[in-house]
């Protein structure tokens, strides 16, 4: 099962500052602090996916990796794992953070006499994120890329601006919550007073209520129409890496903020070259009278051809190096190798002059395998060899 987004689990966009992410981490740790939810899996499995996104998030570095390649960049990353994917995280590693983020009145603010619940109201909810895949050449994975592509989503409601409103006099400040788009709840247990705040169920948090809606956008503030996005894919990317643009998904109802577009990175296939990690493989095909005599031959590459020599004597299965005629190595300056592996091609049909010839030759010891033919090296032996 894919892993949900960080900025989806914390109800954020990815601009998001270093406060927000610590503001919202704190109102979903509340939320399903299995304190507060004895008993319920789910509400623990929650607990740990925000903790989880939180530990990326909060930290620069780890943070800049995630907003360009997503998760494929926590690959080998300390928060890479997860907290509820199998890192090895337990419960008490998680609330040993807490200080931190809480502060030392925690307690307080959960069961009362501590500070009050902050935030203020958010305008509309905040749009799904959209995931579209994208293919690549060799070519344009090996030198990077920037690709144009349609995508179907909700956009802005031109006539209401995105407010879903008919006019200005149909927003009214909500009854419910005075404008202020929360309500509070205290209610009593044996630790004494304990005060939650919520959205207010009313307006959805927003604070104000519609009393006439927009009539293209049936008050929603959007409509489905199409963008035309232009997508910088680095050079390197992978089959199956997930690249996100932050903001550019599903626009939210009513102003809320924009989702994230994901791209997952499709390989087309080369018709010569097959790829293994950063290096590009090709079998030569050679005729046999080509690998006794000697010979130049022009191979494909990922940039256009190169020109390699075949000594005499070359042995069927032979590999040779082109040196740094792969993929790049993402976010470095490596480069992988090409690995011609030789194919002798035994000719399937000979005319009786060709019989004739090879029956002569079939004869003589040069033509009999010696010993080095019996200790003839594994494939992967000589791809080893290749690079020593």
């Amino acid at each position: 099962m894919s892993k949900r987004d960080y900025y989806e689990i914390l109800g954020l966009s990815k601009g998001a500052s270093a406060d927000e992410i610590k503001k919202a981490y704190r109102k979903v740790a509340m939320q399903y602090h299995p304190d507060r939810n004895e008993g319920d899996k789910a509400a623990e499995e929650k607990f740990k996916e925000a903790a989880e996104a939180y530990e990326v998030l909060s930290d620069t570095n780890k943070k800049a990796q995630y907003d360009r390649f997503g998760h494929a960049g926590m690959s080998g990353a300390a928060g890479g794992g997860g907290f509820g994917g199998g890192s090895g995280m337990r419960m008490e590693d998680i609330f040993s953070n807490f200080g931190d983020v809480f502060g030392d009145d925690m307690f307080g603010s959960f069961f009362g006499g501590g500070r009050q619940g902050g935030g203020g109201r958010s305008r509309g909810s905040r749009g799904s994120n959209l995931r579209v895949k994208l293919k690549m050449s060799y070519a344009e994975i090996a030198n990077g890329a920037t690709k144009k592509i349609k995508v179907k989503k909700y956009i802005h409601c031109s006539t209401c601006n995105g407010s879903g409103a008919k006019d200005a006099s149909s927003v009214q400040t909500c009854n419910t919550c005075g404008g202020s788009g929360q309500v509070r709840r205290v209610t009593s247990t044996f630790l004494g007073q304990m005060q939650t705040v919520t959205a207010c169920p009313t307006c959805n948090g927003e604070g104000v209520s519609i009393t006439s809606k927009c009539t293209s956008c049936k008050g929603e503030g959007r409509v489905y129409g199409e963008e035309t996005i232009s997508i910088d894919v680095p050079a390197g990317v992978q089959e199956g890496m997930q690249l996100s643009m932050s903001g550019k998904g599903n626009v939210g109802e009513r102003g809320g903020a924009p989702g994230d577009l994901l791209i997952l990175i499709e390989e087309e296939k080369h018709p010569d070259l097959t790829r293994d990690g950063n290096d590009v493989q090709y079998i030569l095909p050679l005729s046999f009278p080509e690998v006794v005599f000697g010979t130049q031959v022009e191979v494909p590459t990922i940039d256009g051809k190169a020109k390699i020599k075949i000594p005499a004597g070359t042995q069927s299965g032979k590999i040779f190096r082109l040196k740094g005629k792969g993929f790049p190595e993402i976010n470095s300056y490596g480069k992988g190798d090409q690995l011609v592996q030789v194919k002798v091609w035994t000719p399937q049909h000979l005319s009786e002059e060709e019989r004739v010839a090879l029956e002569k030759m079939k004869v003589s010891s040069n033509f009999e395998p010696g010993e080095e033919a019996k200790k003839e090296r594994s494939f992967f032996e000589k791809i080893k060899d290749a690079f020593s």
